[in-house]
């Protein structure tokens, strides 16, 4: 039996500390600034697969489908994620469509396309192929998806346009609220837990 005690190191102070096992509902916090460490598992690695093929046929339907359609005096438009990263490439603010398609397109893409990747495998109880990598990338991600920044951008735009022209929310906006709710839940630190759940298995 491994008796080798886990460690844990704050990610903001860098204090290091062993980990202990936590209840449902408990958590570990670092007691030289407070920031938490650990969370206790809510959910099986079947749960988060479930949550993680959702989240990628909730992303086809947000690129799919408009987001928001105006309309004023019979004339009406509507505008899809894409469609606002082509439009900002047709300016003099060029740079900008490539980090608006990165964070809002490219990063999040990538992030559930590992995400399944990973948790389909570790719900046959075996670690996918470039594991290590994978994890590592998933990390690195996490600060360039920014789903939730352009949700608030978008919910400011429909209020800010709601007093000249009528907006209508559409199919897309309603699966990028869901998409980004979800990449919350599964991409954090219970994602982590693929290190100690395949330890053996890993290479």
């Amino acid at each position: 039996m491994n008796t080798t005690p886990r460690w844990i190191i704050c990610e903001h102070c860098d204090s290091m500390f062993e980990s202990v096992p936590l209840a449902r509902g408990q958590k570990s916090q670092c007691t030289r600034c407070g920031a938490v460490l650990e969370r206790a598992q809510r959910m099986s690695i079947q749960a988060l697969f479930a949550l993680a093929l959702t989240a990628a046929m909730l992303f086809i339907l947000a690129n799919a489908f408009p987001v928001i359609s105006i309309s004023m005096e019979g004339l009406s438009n509507q505008a899809t994620l894409w469609a606002s990263v082509e439009a900002l490439a047709q300016g003099r603010i060029t740079p900008m469509a490539a980090v608006t398609g990165l964070t809002i397109i490219l990063a999040p893409l990538l992030q559930i396309t590992l995400l399944c990747w990973l948790l389909g495998f570790a719900t046959a109880g075996r670690a996918a192929p470039g594991f290590k990598a994978c994890m590592r990338a998933l990390e690195h991600l996490r600060p360039w998806s920014m789903l939730e920044v352009c949700l608030l951008g978008i919910l400011v735009a429909i209020v800010k346009l709601a007093g000249m022209l009528d907006v209508h929310p559409g199919v897309g906006l309603w699966a990028l609220a869901m998409l980004t709710v979800l990449l919350i839940l599964i991409s954090g630190k219970d994602i982590r837990r693929l290190w100690d759940d395949l330890e053996g298995q890993i290479k």
